[in-house]
């Protein structure tokens, strides 16, 4: 037989033996039950004495201690967005109040915006305008006329050509603001006024010394401003009247 056949077959019986004896000897191992460990816990045993409060709601009735407000104890800004909100709920028939608080949000931002739009708006046109004012009664402090190539060369510009080009593009406005400037070269031509660009329609009143002249000017002066500072368009009636108004005046200083 061979030798190394002989060893396996008593390798493997030593090892039969020794697994049969581990099997046996864990087999009678008794079995111990875990031993109970006390709980930590503290009980407290001690005696519970119950508390009273009185006047309890008259002692907390600050604003610190109210949680749900309602319109009567809310400010005006809350009242409003109620009342707003109040009538979306009833104009749109929504489900619940919750829709119309948001589109209240959404209105009140919009409106804020448009409001904030609007102010801009009219502060840069009246800076652009110059704020242009209603003569003798309502007269502003301003200059009656923004700094420019022609009124800075008055005494030299041919208004006449002026005139003739504005009124072939139908610009009645320009045309009347033309036709002051050239009754304010005028009236300096004559000796009437001193022509300063920082004079106002006042100044140059106050310095006219005929009575005649001065009612035309007065009359001119309202019709300047209120076409071309008030912005207003003219048909073509009222721009033949307010021409004539400074045609008349000017043929007058020519006398």
């Amino acid at each position: 037989m061979n030798k190394n056949y002989g060893l396996h077959i008593i390798v493997f019986l030593m090892g039969f033996l020794w697994m049969s004896h581990v099997s046996e000897k864990s087999a009678i191992i008794p079995f111990e039950p875990q031993q109970n460990t006390r709980d930590s816990l503290q009980i407290d045993t001690g005696k519970v004495s119950p508390r009273k409060f009185e006047d309890f709601n008259d002692r907390y009735t600050d604003d610190d201690f109210i949680y749900e407000r309602t319109v009567e104890n809310s400010g005006w800004w809350m009242r409003f967005k109620q009342w707003l909100t109040d009538i979306f709920w009833d104009l749109f028939n929504l489900k619940n109040k919750e829709q119309a608080a948001e589109i209240t949000n959404v209105a009140i931002k919009i409106a804020g915006i448009i409001i904030f739009l609007l102010v801009v708006y009219f502060i840069v046109k009246a800076i652009l305008n110059e704020e242009g004012t209603w003569v003798f009664g309502k007269l502003s402090d301003k200059s009656i006329i923004p700094a420019s190539t022609i009124e800075t060369h008055i005494q030299t510009t041919d208004f006449k050509a002026l005139i003739q080009d504005a009124e072939n593009q139908n610009n009645y406005r320009l045309v009347i603001r033309y036709y002051y400037l050239w009754l304010l070269k005028s009236l300096s031509e004559t000796g009437a006024i001193a022509y300063d660009l920082e004079k106002t329609n006042s100044d140059y009143f106050n310095e006219i010394a005929s009575t005649e002249i001065k009612e035309g000017f007065a009359y001119t002066s309202y019709l300047y401003n209120y076409i071309w500072y008030g912005e207003f368009n003219i048909d073509d009636s009222q721009f033949g009247k307010a021409k004539q108004a400074f045609v008349k005046l000017l043929s007058l200083l020519k006398e």
